[in-house]
């Protein structure tokens, strides 16, 4: 068992892969590894305790009496002025009077949330998401079963799970394989979001509950597919033994290198070129793209269906402790195709950065998925088990279609999304004069005064702000409208596996969230589940309507996250034409769907500009699996930077005003509109 104990150490800690190749090919497996039947009984029962677990959650989206934490709801309390009530200060009557209020309304609003979940639509939604959910369960625990005990045997102890959360006293911690200032932060998320389910599995050694969780991985790749559903079981797996998602997400990146740099190994002799010219027909539909020239880049031009086993593909990612024949057999198929690895990477990732993309900008100007690569990153080491797409809102120049999303760590392959780069620079570039101008400081000072739901709910709006509105209101009209056609065709790619078959992760700011909304409406609508792993929108201008987060909620298999801001004052102000009744979600929290986490981050953004430096705090704050830790510290003081540089040129507008502020609502001059129109049209041109 020692040397077990050696290779775990030397797969996950980057050890001599000569070493490695030393150890017995046979090596461990799981049956050995987990000696007794009971051992063996007890990982079945864990994926069927797991997998019931994800179930309930799902069927709890559509359970109009789960309405997620009172948090949120007393978070929206308001007195008759539209002013924020804290509990905190009011009298013990007061407090009983005010949480009386609550669940008064909450009463009222669960016969709407009945009605609203028993529409013909919303029941087929719920039947096709658990439809789906039951043949991916299925398909896991019969291959689960099959290695470790019997199909039969596993398939019975499925039917009977009943999960028992193991108690968070004992599972406080999670064991990593390092260390750094963000992991306590997503350990304690990892732990309330993916509760860790009871099981006698987590006393084992954690050599053994490593190379468990890294079986299971490989066994999950055999069924041709990774999954939303099979990464949210893994991190529930995670969890239940004890483990770190780093300890997960480093054996998604080895066994990643590990299938590419096999298939990278195969000889593309004339045997194979044949072969290639003989199944041409099988590759163009299992690829999806005919000439890939991603392809060629990593020497698979011949190989549509030789053996990756011929190129030792078991010993590969047999180096944390299983066995080379172990491994290619948990693999199954897949160790056996290069055609079925390149569609697990979405043809190498050549279908998101090749001409693949091209179909799409018919609808949607210049629309491309953009890779952020690290620093010396080949094309290999680029490439993830998981896949982070980042979407700007509106743009102040062209490379902020990228930088914002550079803050995504290792741990996925991550690109930007970029569409209509003119529509979002024309806003962005009536946002940043607008927030700067004498108008914006004459009236901020006003507006202050009520909080921004009062302001939004009586249209109290200075005049002076009104005047100078026309810049602002076309670009973001229109660029608005793009964004929800950029959502349309997103859904329409994911859909088609531009991704390949690795779960996503969307991150969006601003017009950039209204189009991951639009996306996972699309989804929902077209019934495609499995594709969103997390969808995480700050200052989403989109209703925060149950109806429609519900559906959201619907197609992703992890995190839903809304992070909002009380204090942002440019997103009411754009907002205030639209439909106002059913909410904003980049506002206030989103009420009454189970699993949909809020959260305010007031404190950081305090107007809707300072979202494209707030990225990278804001997924710290939320705990995000995935965060380079040095592009934090860039982002937070560029953040500062742009708070202070935003106030410094209010001040100078003001100074330079044609005539004193005197009056918040009558202070902007038609020189002044008229100098910011030429700004405006200065800016876009330098474009």
């Amino acid at each position: 068992m020692s040397s077990m104990f050696q290779k775990a150490s030397t797969f996950l800690g980057g050890g001599s892969a000569e070493e490695t190749k030393k150890e017995d090919e046979e090596g461990e497996s799981l049956t050995t590894v987990l000696e007794t039947d009971e051992d063996r009984s007890a990982l079945t029962i864990l994926i069927g305790d797991i997998t019931e677990l994800m179930r309930k959650q799902l069927i709890d989206t559509f359970d109009p009496k789960e309405t997620g934490t009172q948090e949120d709801h007393t978070s929206t309390l308001r007195d008759d002025k539209g002013e924020p009530i804290d509990l905190e200060k009011l009298g013990d009557d007061e407090r009983k009077r005010e949480m009386q209020k609550v669940l008064e309304k909450q009463s009222a609003e669960l016969a709407k949330r009945e009605k609203e979940v028993s529409e013909e639509k919303m029941v087929a939604l719920k039947t096709s998401a658990l439809q789906f959910f039951d043949n991916w369960r299925d398909s896991v625990v019969l291959r689960v079963g099959e290695v470790v005990n019997s199909r039969k045997t596993a398939e019975n102890q499925s039917m009977k799970a009943k999960p028992e959360l193991a108690s968070l006293e004992d599972e406080s911690t999670l064991e990593s394989i390092r260390t750094n200032e963000h992991e306590d932060t997503i350990a304690e998320v990892l732990l309330k979001i993916y509760p860790p389910v009871e099981t006698p599995l987590r006393k084992v050694a954690k050599e053994k509950r490593v190379l468990i969780l890294h079986s299971i991985l490989l066994l999950l790749l055999s069924v041709e597919h990774y999954n939303a559903h099979s990464r949210t079981l893994l991190l529930y797996l995670a969890t239940s033994l004890g483990l770190s998602a780093t300890v997960l997400s480093e054996d998604e990146k080895k066994v990643a290198r590990g299938l590419l740099t096999a298939v990278e190994k195969m000889s593309a002799d004339e045997e194979t070129k044949k072969r290639a010219e003989e199944n041409q027909v099988a590759r163009k539909w299992k690829m999806g793209i005919a000439g890939v020239a991603g392809a060629a880049l990593i020497g698979i031009t011949g190989g549509l269906a030789a053996p990756l086993l011929a190129s030792g593909i078991g010993t590969v990612l047999g180096g944390i402790g299983l066995g080379a024949t172990a491994a290619a057999g948990y693999l199954g198929a897949l160790a056996g195709s290069s055609v079925l690895v390149g569609g697990l990477f979405g043809a190498y990732g050549a279908k998101m950065t090749s001409k693949a993309m091209e179909q799409y900008t018919r609808d949607v100007e210049d629309f491309a998925f953009v890779p952020i690569q690290k620093p010396g990153e080949s094309e290999i080491e680029a490439r993830r088990l998981r896949v982070a797409i980042g979407i700007s809102g509106w743009l102040g120049d062209k490379d902020e279609v990228v930088k914002p999303w550079k803050c995504i760590g290792p741990g996925q392959e991550s690109f930007a999304l970029r569409f209509e780069l003119e529509a979002l620079m024309n806003l962005g570039n009536a946002l940043t004069t607008l927030v700067t101008s004498v108008a914006w400081s004459y009236a901020k000072s006003e507006i202050i005064k009520r909080t921004v739901f009062a302001a939004l709910s009586a249209g109290l709006w200075p005049l002076g702000l009104l005047k100078a509105s026309r810049l602002i209101d076309n670009p973001w009209s229109i660029a608005n409208q793009r964004a929800q056609k950029a959502g349309e065709v997103l859904a329409d790619a994911l859909i088609n596996k531009a991704q390949g078959e690795r779960p996503v992760t969307l991150v969006g700011y601003s017009l950039g969230a209204k189009v991951i909304y639009v996306c996972l409406q699309q989804l929902a609508e077209r019934k495609a589940f499995g594709l969103i792993e997390n969808a995480i929108l700050l200052g989403a201008p989109t209703p925060s309507s149950s109806a429609e987060w519900r559906r959201i909620r619907s197609v992703v298999t992890g995190r839903v996250v809304n992070a909002y801001s009380t204090n942002d004052y440019v997103l009411a102000f754009l907002y205030r034409s639209s439909s106002i009744q059913f909410g904003v979600a980049g506002l206030s929290p989103v009420l009454n769907v189970k699993g949909v986490e809020n959260v305010e981050v007031g404190d950081l953004v305090k107007g809707h500009t300072l979202y494209r430096h707030a990225t990278a705090p804001i997924l710290e704050r939320i705990g995000f699996e995935d965060l380079d830790l040095q592009e934090l510290r860039y982002q937070h003081q560029k953040l500062k930077e742009q708070e202070k540089n935003e106030e410094e040129q209010r001040e100078a507008a003001e100074n330079n005003a044609t005539q004193p502020a005197t009056d918040s609502t009558a202070s902007v001059s038609d020189e002044e509109v008229h100098k910011m129109e030429q700004e405006i049209d200065k800016k876009n041109k330098s474009v």
